[in-house]
């Protein structure tokens, strides 16, 4: 089984919206993501969600969101992101989800031998301090990242791999440590990954937490083409794929 990641969809099928004032790059942008994805993902492959799935603001449009990207193969589990409005709970949602869609909140999932586990997160300390609302709601992500850190310990057989997913990136620049860099260490994931930031200059972009390679998934950084995590597979091409350089909190 191959793992791949891409977030930020930002689906608007039934809540249209275009993403082309966000730059031309986004024009079309479903249809290139479709087409990379049936390129490249097998059914027996997992991709990961991590948020900003839909713009839409109910559930039931949501789904007419979500609906082609169920078609497309592989089992998909999906994270929570800032503009999914429609994500009120995960029992409605699991109970709305077609078959081969997994709903990340609060816990972990295991498919053969990857677990995930992971939480929306918030924005992070960096040059400026967060506000006390902000540092509230961090601190909040970062219990519910702790439970769903200890779900995939009880799910997790020897030799599974463990994927740590987020919305927003574990860090903000210059990386100095947070709520959330305890919770991940002790973790101790094979690797993390996380969406959010569009038109992110490379030179800033956070490829590692003490050690632990990070990749950001964000659709637009990914040229919209579905990013190549893992092989758990035998052969030449098995393991896991390597961030390009070595910044770090």
């Amino acid at each position: 089984m191959r793992v791949f990641a891409i977030a930020d969809l930002h689906l608007a099928y039934a809540t249209p919206k275009p993403m082309t004032v966000f730059g031309p790059q986004w024009a079309g942008h479903p249809e290139l993501i479709f087409e990379h994805w049936r390129e490249e993902v097998r059914p027996g492959d997992l991709v990961l969600l991590p948020g900003d799935l839909s713009w839409a603001m109910r559930l039931p449009d949501a789904m007419t969101d979500l609906a082609p990207v169920a078609a497309l193969p592989g089992t998909k589990v999906l994270l929570r992101g800032n503009h999914d409005y429609w994500w009120t709970g995960a029992g409605k949602l699991r109970a709305a989800l077609p078959p081969g869609m997994l709903a990340l909140q609060n816990d972990a999932v295991r498919v053969e031998n990857v677990v995930v586990c992971g939480t929306r997160g918030w924005l992070t300390p960096g040059y400026e301090p967060l506000s006390p609302d902000d540092e509230r709601l961090l601190n909040r992500e970062a219990e519910r990242l702790r439970l769903s850190v200890q779900a995939a310990a009880s799910l997790r057989q020897p030799g599974d791999h463990l994927i740590l997913m987020l919305h927003y990136p574990p860090a903000s620049p210059p990386y100095p440590p947070n709520a959330l860099t305890p919770v991940i260490e002790s973790a101790r994931p094979d690797l993390i990954v996380y969406g959010h930031l569009h038109g992110a200059n490379p030179e800033r972009v956070l490829r590692q937490v003490n050690g632990i390679p990070a990749f950001l998934v964000a659709a637009d950084a990914l040229k919209f083409q579905p990013k190549l995590l893992l092989n758990t597979g035998k052969g030449k091409d098995s393991g896991r794929v390597e961030p390009s350089d070595s910044r770090t909190v």
